[in-house]
């Protein structure tokens, strides 16, 4: 996808983070723009911002765990600006601690967002995407679906994220396979970052109520949580560096997205310890004292 001045722009978690970056940066291009996400509020922020700038705005409070939300949310698509050329999936939350800690209302409430979300937007937009092809010459489209460098490395006491980004990896190399096996004029990227300042680290803001936190979190929750808040904050790659990145890899056809290449060290170690039958490595190898701290906060009786 070369050309975006005004051509249609679908963005989930659009209030924050990723998806208010990508927002900008599609407004700067003259992209006509639609916002999800379930933040009202923050929402309309994002919106008044950019109408402020000229850009033409459909924002839509929309629940990306519900196939009928995303639904809704393309034909309230369809019914303003008549078509879709770019998909972002970016909505996402996250959950922490010791694996068999985390309750069935985490595992549902992080898979129904990181992953259902990005199941609903391709299985509902693709084909709506694939239409628009048919009818407007030329037409060039894009989809990318936001997933992490947890969807490539496993790090200890994040494991309900991993899963659901690891699944989102697998989702996505399939659907650009899927995508050239039919000669669609679709593209399709990953992106996979590390840690860069977003909401990310505080998405239990917005957690439903009908998946509720447990009355008290574990010491290893707390422990997680207070890691991802501490590397999160630190971090030094902007969300609106990653934007731009992203807009690049869109235009360069590039399908995986890194926002840190140097963790890819780790992923090869991976692999490596993968082909050749060899256990996991330590995640903490190269900083033990991070092992060691969350050792000390997590002492099993």
């Amino acid at each position: 996808m070369k050309n975006f001045s005004n051509k249609v722009a679908v963005i989930t978690g659009a209030a924050s983070g990723f998806g208010r970056e990508f927002a900008l940066l599609g407004a700067k291009l003259g992209m006509r723009l639609v916002l999800a996400d379930v933040q009202q509020d923050a929402l309309e922020r994002v919106k008044a911002e950019l109408e402020a700038q000229g850009a033409q705005v459909l924002a839509q409070v929309c629940d990306v765990r519900k196939a009928d939300a995303v639904q809704a949310l393309a034909d309230a698509t369809m019914a303003r600006f008549g078509a879709v050329h770019l998909l972002f999936n970016n909505a996402g939350v996250g959950s922490g601690g010791l694996i068999w800690e985390n309750t069935q209302a985490d595992w549902e409430w992080v898979l129904g967002v990181n992953l259902w979300g990005v199941i609903h937007g391709v299985r509902i937009f693709t084909p709506l995407m694939l239409a628009c092809a048919r009818q407007e010459p030329g037409y060039q489209g894009h989809i990318v679906n936001t997933a992490s460098m947890a969807g490539l490395l496993n790090a200890p006491t994040m494991g309900v994220y991993n899963v659901s980004k690891h699944a989102v990896v697998s989702l996505s190399e399939t659907l650009y396979q899927d995508l050239k096996l039919v000669d669609a004029p679709i593209g399709a990227s990953v992106l996979c970052p590390y840690f860069v300042p977003t909401g990310i680290a505080h998405s239990h803001r917005n957690r439903p109520d009908d998946v509720p936190s447990a009355a008290t979190p574990t010491v290893s929750q707390l422990a997680a949580q207070a890691m991802s808040d501490k590397a999160v904050s630190s971090g030094k790659v902007s969300a609106e560096q990653v934007a731009q990145w992203t807009f690049d890899a869109i235009r360069d056809a590039q399908f995986y997205i890194y926002s840190h290449p140097g963790a890819l060290t780790h992923v090869q170690k991976r692999m490596e310890h993968i082909v050749a039958q060899q256990n996991p490595a330590d995640a903490y190898e190269e900083t033990p004292q991070v092992r060691d701290m969350l050792r000390a906060k997590m002492k099993l009786d």
